[in-house]
């Protein structure tokens, strides 16, 4: 498996980083009560920014991500005392239907098939459970320089049909930060980050 951020994991927790991570942290959890109970999965947890912040307030997390040497930095920062298990490989190679809370931050414009990653995240969940995507709305490519991923944001009604065909009931949809960004040069771009929650049918 090629390790796209091998040359970038070393210098990931960057100030703008750490900001972004917080500014998630916040939307989520004003919008979800989180449960001591629950066994929560981070969808591309890359360092830990997102996951170790949420950890404290649920029973466990599982951290997956496709990046090892990501995860290596992550393992860095665990203490042993928290109840973790780390994933490397794509959200497909975990097979429990044990999953209360799926989270993931700036990570489903970078899967290929999100219709696929929808269906198996119905399948690894419990009933009731709470998916919170964090990501950024459709935007021209200038986000990653042009470089080639597999969606340059998303329209959020677009996604959103997806859940519920998935068969998640949207819970809420909204804006949560804007991103300044001077991707071409002498040209400043907004990028519009949302967060999306989906609830799995409790039936």
């Amino acid at each position: 498996m090629n390790d796209n951020f091998a040359g970038r994991a070393a210098d990931w927790d960057s100030v703008e980083k750490i900001e972004m991570t917080e500014l998630f942290v916040s939307a989520l959890m004003e919008s979800v009560q989180l449960n001591s109970k629950w066994k929560a999965l981070e969808i591309g947890a890359g360092t830990g920014l997102v996951g170790l912040r949420i950890a404290p307030y649920v029973n466990s997390v599982v951290f997956e991500d496709t990046s090892e040497s990501m995860l290596n930095r992550l393992k860095c920062k665990l203490t042993g005392n928290e109840s973790v298990e780390v994933l490397y490989g794509e959200v497909f190679e975990y097979k429990f239907r044990d999953i209360d809370l799926i989270f993931s931050s700036m990570t489903f414009h970078h899967l290929p098939d999100i219709e696929k990653t929808l269906e198996h995240l119905y399948e690894i969940t419990n009933p009731g459970a709470t998916i919170v995507v964090g990501d950024i709305r459709s935007e021209d490519g200038s986000f990653h320089r042009f470089e080639p991923i597999p969606h340059r944001g998303f329209d959020t009604d677009q996604l959103s049909e997806l859940f519920k065909n998935a068969g998640f009931e949207i819970q809420l949809v909204k804006t949560y930060n804007k991103l300044t960004r001077e991707r071409v040069e002498g040209i400043l771009t907004d990028y519009e980050q949302f967060i999306l929650v989906a609830v799995k049918s409790s039936l």
